[in-house]
């Protein structure tokens, strides 16, 4: 694939870093209301557009 451009190894990186569970504070916060997080992504589901 050869070297990745900056901007996209950035885009990648925030993908990562939005890409985890909701966390355990904040469903006890929410007294179970909010258990998952809409923006999940799997790797082999959802791709994204780069």
């Amino acid at each position: 694939m050869g070297k990745l451009m900056l901007s996209r190894k950035l885009r990648f990186a925030k993908a990562m870093k939005q890409n985890r569970p909701v966390p355990v504070w904040v469903v006890g916060k929410t007294v179970g209301r909010v258990k998952t997080h809409p923006k999940r992504r799997n790797w082999r589901r959802n791709k994204l557009k780069m």
